[in-house]
């Protein structure tokens, strides 16, 4: 499957960087891509990697409010037995965003392609506003496996620094409702599941970014989060459901660089 959504996403993105050849005057497509080394996957405050370098190339097209993006992951180390690397995970997002004066609406589908699991599948729905902080709440939708919500709130500021560098802070908080218990269990302190659906405060999460410009179109971007539980129920959850781990809190960091043309 991953295949597939991989041809159909570059089809897209080759359909619409033609298209700019036939669109003198008009708003034409842009384009980024981006390389993140990091040493430790986390999502959602799940630990998705077995203690290696994850690698993760990313690359977007937008065009007016549409956007489309293809996001991967490589373990460099994901085989306890051969210690060979595996690209395990490919994302396809699409993506409409629009600003009405301070406020900004986006709505959009994720394709979570994943080896040795289930894909997934997420619709979902943000806000955002222009003004102290960068308020923005978004709410996930998963319509595949797992049926539940991922309610998050997240703020984030900028500091200018000499040399055109900013220094990024940001943190969010993140809410889980899960349908049933069948699918998405709450569990003990013995990590053992119960007969109740998890709903609880989920993970939180603090980063610190420095945006260092490296050429007109090339930016170097070094950072350092912490990812932890925010309720003794959200600790017993992420350490059951880590598939690597039973630990539920994280320090990691590392670098991404990022090109626009």
């Amino acid at each position: 499957m991953k295949k597939v959504i991989l041809r159909l996403a570059t089809l897209i993105l080759v359909l619409i960087a033609s298209s700019s050849i036939v669109m003198a005057g008009e708003d034409k497509p842009t384009a980024s891509a981006d390389v993140g080394v990091f040493d430790k996957y986390v999502w959602r405050g799940y630990e998705l990697s077995d203690d290696s370098v994850v690698i993760q190339p990313s690359i977007t097209m937008s065009y007016k409010d549409f956007s489309l993006n293809l996001w991967g992951n490589l373990d460099t180390r994901m085989d306890d037995d051969t210690h060979s690397n595996q690209f395990n995970e490919t994302d396809m997002t699409l993506s409409y965003d629009k600003e009405f004066g301070p406020v900004c609406l986006g709505v959009g589908y994720i394709y979570y392609g994943l080896d040795d699991a289930n894909d997934g599948e997420e619709i979902y729905l943000s806000i955002g506003i222009d003004t102290i902080l960068s308020p923005t709440l978004t709410a996930y939708r998963e319509i595949a496996h797992l049926p539940s919500w991922y309610l998050s709130f997240g703020i984030s500021h900028s500091f200018e620094l000499p040399k055109d560098i900013s220094l990024d802070l940001a943190g969010s908080v993140g809410y889980y409702y899960a349908d049933n218990a069948d699918d998405f269990p709450e569990y003990n302190s013995q990590l053992v599941a119960s007969n109740d659906p998890y709903r609880s405060f989920h993970d939180g999460l603090v980063s610190i970014c420095l945006t260092i410009p490296v050429t007109e179109y090339m930016t170097l971007s070094p950072v350092v989060s912490y990812s932890f539980p925010l309720t003794g129920d959200a600790d017993n959850h992420i350490a059951a459901v880590n598939p690597y781990s039973d630990d539920s809190d994280y320090v990691y960091g590392g670098a991404t660089v990022s090109i626009a043309f």
